[in-house]
């Protein structure tokens, strides 16, 4: 197997120096980090390593299932036929453990991840290994993506006790699942200078029987050190930390750690964060005027172009790479994961709002393009992610990238048509080759594929600006633009006849909010009525497939059946607060992009659930988890990282901002107020850390804009004045349509918009602040100006 990357370091938090936030708390494959490590002398453990993949013969496979076919869980599918004896995370699983006196082994990772495959293969179909895992241990298999709460915990415990963490995550527990020796990949044997998985559970289990008592007393002591650790809450401090400090501070931070000639923020590996470009729309918006303002939209605006351009682009099919290996963004890991996809339709549609270059509009639609493609189910729903492994042709070992790459040869067999009016001999073929960078020889070095594996593949990059490839061949920039999209468009039927990547089908609330919000956002903003359409059927598949009308919760996970259908587990499984924060926002975008109130009034009511299941009253802040949800757990933590997704408190901080605008309720401007408060320190200590939340804090001591459009919904003139509105980057408002109509939910909610009239029977816009507006205005080019103000 191809390892196309040198393993990223994972921190959690403080990552080498500043603690950039790298994408790589979520999604990164499990082979960037293939360490194990202890927290006892008692057990002298050894540093695991990439071995190499060794086939198993099919006759030798467990044909038998074991308890995991029960499963729903893609990724616990995958596990159904090994010789382990695993149990699903579970009440079943810890009453053995105390019962024998066991320790528990946990496993946890993802479908997609490589190196669980790996891991999966070498070791967990590995006759003698699986018969150690199920007489000395008690062993659990958890998918991280159903149960962040678990997998948040123990990586805490791996991250806090080593240089990082990863995927899979192997951790053995106590009975009373207190952690004492965790780890990432191992292989299975030993090797030169690296001790295998046996080896390491042969060790463990004859520690466990003849010191466990040291073991158990160390468990207490690391456990109690992480408790105190992770507390994050308001303590003595009144009020948030200076919103123009830790702006300036994550700013500098940022520009420190800027590749000025590739954009991004790390040498290599290079993850998207659009966490970080959110900050630094942001930071701009509020310093136009200076240099540092002009600077942060530069390294925002330069950042999305060269990935655009790099190979962490899908530009056959569209859709972003997990991550680039390098620093150019070219080589990427080619796992796929919606939550990507959402959030860079959003980024790439902000940089369109505030450059007006197509370029970057273009690239949302072509994200969202993929999403309704290959992500969405019939119903409404989206799946969670494409693996990076697929057959080179049927029946072959799978191959990371297999699905991805070219070869010259095939190139030039799709594309052989003559190109008129060149200035030398030129085929379609060529042409594109030399825009996006095809060689003979291949464009992977020998460095990100060491068993060469890939040799002559390409991954496509854009080498030239049209204008230069146009000028190179004498053609017409425009003839150019056709017949390289002539071209892509004859990869990618071609590229159907190749065996797909594994799908995981599995659908989760958190992330269907973000990708409802990319669709809605985009929509908007672009004046696309289907693309706010496919938020619209999301949010419906989420009240339908996801809700709980009884009680009020959502539902983290549901599956796509046979036949289209909606599956769930039994029991379900409740959401987490990603769940709630992330879906909330989605409907409050959603709203503002369909001005139906039904998505508001739906938001209300789940923030009021999120507030009883996860608020934390006497230290503020939301919990990750409900109490009796994580019960059993060492830790209940609050999530306090900006990664590959924004944190929950952070979407929650902005959320409740909104929601006060849009209904004037103090409780949840207090609530803003507790939680900015309660992530002080961490803020104050490593801003870049949380620019989510740094956003958050900014737009609190701001002050909210309420933009009021008073008209009828389906009036033309309405619409101008809403698509003005939506057109210029504003992430600090709350837009709300006024119909007239006093018993409606929002002029219930906000008396003062029945005292705002249309203007000689036009509609008519009004920008607020603290219930204090603007004349009124019925020209949209008057209102841009207002807005731009």
């Amino acid at each position: 197997m191809s390892h196309l990357s040198s393993p990223p370091q994972k921190h959690k938090g403080e990552h080498k120096g500043h603690g950039l936030p790298r994408g790589s708390e979520r999604g990164s494959s499990s082979r960037d980090k293939d360490r194990s490590v202890t927290v006892s002398s008692t057990v002298p453990m050894p540093v695991g390593g990439k071995g190499s993949r060794t086939s198993c013969s099919p006759s030798t496979l467990q044909k038998v299932p074991n308890r995991l076919i029960n499963e729903k869980s893609p990724y616990l599918l995958q596990h159904a036929y090994n010789p382990v004896d695993w149990y699903p995370w579970g009440q079943e699983a810890f009453d053995k453990a105390r019962k024998e006196n066991k320790p528990i082994f946990l496993s946890v990772g993802y479908s997609t991840c490589h190196w669980c495959h790996m891991m999966e293969e070498e070791s967990f179909q590995n006759e003698e290994i699986g018969r150690l895992l199920s007489e000395d241990f008690v062993s659990v298999k958890v998918d991280r993506e159903e149960r962040p709460d678990v997998d948040k915990v123990y990586m805490t415990f791996v991250q806090a006790t080593s240089s990082g963490g990863g995927w899979p995550m192997n951790v053995w527990l106590t009975p009373n699942l207190q952690p004492f020796v965790g780890g990432t990949y191992f292989p299975p044997e030993d090797g030169l200078t690296r001790v295998g998985f046996r080896t390491v559970l042969l060790r463990i289990r004859e520690q466990w029987k003849q010191n466990k008592n040291t073991l158990l007393e160390n468990s207490q002591r690391v456990t109690t050190a992480l408790l105190a650790r992770s507390e994050i809450s308001m303590g003595d401090r009144q009020v948030p930390p200076s919103a123009a400090t830790m702006n300036s501070r994550c700013f500098q931070q940022l520009d420190e750690g800027y590749d000025e000639e590739y954009g991004g923020f790390a040498e290599a590996p290079k993850f998207p964060t659009p966490v970080i470009l959110n900050f630094l729309f942001s930071y701009w918006l509020s310093h136009r005027l200076t240099q540092d303002g002009s600077r942060a939209q530069q390294m925002a605006l330069h950042t999305l172009k060269m990935m655009a351009n790099g190979g962490i682009r899908d530009h056959v099919g569209q859709g972003f790479h997990r991550y680039s290996t390098d620093r150019q963004w070219h080589i990427p890991h080619f796992e796929k994961m919606l939550y990507d996809q959402a959030q860079l339709a959003v980024a790439y549609t902000q940089a369109f709002q505030i450059s007006g270059d197509e370029f970057y509009s273009d690239v949302a639609k072509g994200i969202l393009q993929y999403v309704a493609r290959s992500l969405s189910h019939r119903s409404g729903g989206f799946y969670s992610a494409e693996d990076a492994d697929s057959p080179p042709e049927r029946g072959m070992r799978p191959k990371e990238g297999a699905f991805y790459v070219w070869t010259v040869k095939e190139v030039q067999q799709l594309l052989p048509e003559p190109v008129l009016g060149a200035t030398e001999p030129l085929t379609s073929g060529q042409l594109l080759m030399k825009h996006y960078g095809l060689t003979e020889a291949g464009n992977i070095s020998p460095s990100q594929d060491p068993k060469g594996e890939l040799q002559g593949q390409n991954v496509l990059t854009v080498r030239y600006s049209l204008e230069l490839t146009a000028a190179r061949f004498g053609l017409d920039v425009d003839a150019v633009r056709t017949l390289l999209n002539t071209g892509l468009e004859k990869l990618f039927q071609a590229r159907k006849h190749r065996p797909k990547p594994h799908l995981d089908s599995k659908m989760l609330a958190a992330w269907n909010g973000l990708m409802v919000s990319g669709y809605a956002v985009t929509g908007a903003v672009l004046g696309l009525e289907r693309l706010i359409t496919y938020a619209i059927n999301g949010a419906k598949f989420l009240k339908r497939h996801m809700f709980d009308v009884a009680s009020g919760r959502l539902m983290r996970t549901c599956y796509a059946g046979s036949g289209g259908t909606v599956e769930h587990s039994n029991p379900p499984c409740w959401g987490f607060l990603e769940d709630y924060a992330f879906v909330v926002r989605g409907l409050l975008d959603l709203y503002e992009a369909s001005q139906e109130s039904s998505w508001l009034e739906w938001a209300l009511r789940l923030q009021d659930t999120q507030d009883r299941l996860f608020w934390d009253s006497r230290g503020g802040g939301y919990f990750c988890s409900e109490a009796e949800l994580g019960a059993g757990l060492p830790l209940r933590l609050k999530d306090d990282q900006d990664g590959a997704e924004p944190s929950a408190n952070s979407v929650s901080a902005h959320n409740l901002l909104r929601l006060h605008g849009f209904t004037g309720h103090k409780d949840w401007m207090d609530k803003c107020v507790c939680l900015l408060t309660a992530f002080s320190e961490r803020m104050r200590r490593v801003p870049v850390a949380l620019p989510e939340m740094v956003r958050a804090l900014s737009a609190h001591q701001q002050t909210l804009k309420q933009i009021v459009i008073c008209g009828d919904p389906q009036a033309k003139d309405t619409k101008a004045l809403l698509h003005c509105v939506h057109s210029v980057y504003i992430p600090n408002k709350v837009l709300i349509l006024a119909n007239g109509d006093p018993s409606s939910f929002l002029s219930r909610q906000l008396p003062f918009l029945s005292t705002l009239r249309r203007l000689e029977d036009r509609a008519t816009a009004y920008v607020c602040e603290d219930q204090a507006c603007s004349m009124p205005i019925t020209e949209p080019c008057e209102l841009r100006k207002l807005l731009h103000q």
